[in-house]
């Protein structure tokens, strides 16, 4: 195998969130690959809307809870040069919605940390088994210190 060519990076906000994300930007540098990043919804209600489990960043919401994940995952993004093209905010059960990005964009490279507040929190449990073994492409689950 060769290179890896796209490298996507899934957040959950977690203390150490920002240690994972240096991490990935790391490996697109060394690789000059391109990095996306993913931040799944999972533990907040949605509204009814008309748009699937994607939810476009550049459309405002009246939801307060919603527009505040828009905007950490925008931030987030922004530190680490990322293109409002590789951006996705997506509501589900993580372990799913993370493999179907991945699949629909031919990532070659998932970065994850292994344990966080929610979404990814059980990270080396179901989600983390189902990443593994349900993605077509090679997963980092970078191991975090519990301090």
């Amino acid at each position: 195998m060769g290179d890896y060519q796209h490298i996507l990076l899934a957040v959950d906000y977690s203390e150490h969130g920002e240690y994972v994300a240096q991490r990935a930007k790391s490996l697109a540098k060394k690789y000059q690959a391109t990095l996306s990043i993913i931040h799944v919804l999972d533990d907040i209600p949605m509204p009814d809307t008309s748009y699937g489990t994607v939810i476009p960043l550049e459309q405002d919401s009246s939801y307060e809870l919603l527009e505040a994940e828009k905007t950490k995952l925008k931030q987030m993004a922004e530190r680490l040069g990322i293109d409002d093209a590789n951006q996705w905010l997506v509501w589900g059960v993580p372990k799913q919605e993370i493999v179907q990005i991945a699949e629909q964009e031919k990532i070659d490279l998932i970065v994850v940390g292994s344990h966080g507040r929610h979404g990814l929190a059980l990270l080396l449990g179901s989600t983390a088994n189902s990443i593994l073994h349900y993605a077509k492409c090679d997963v980092l689950a970078v191991r975090l210190q519990d301090e």
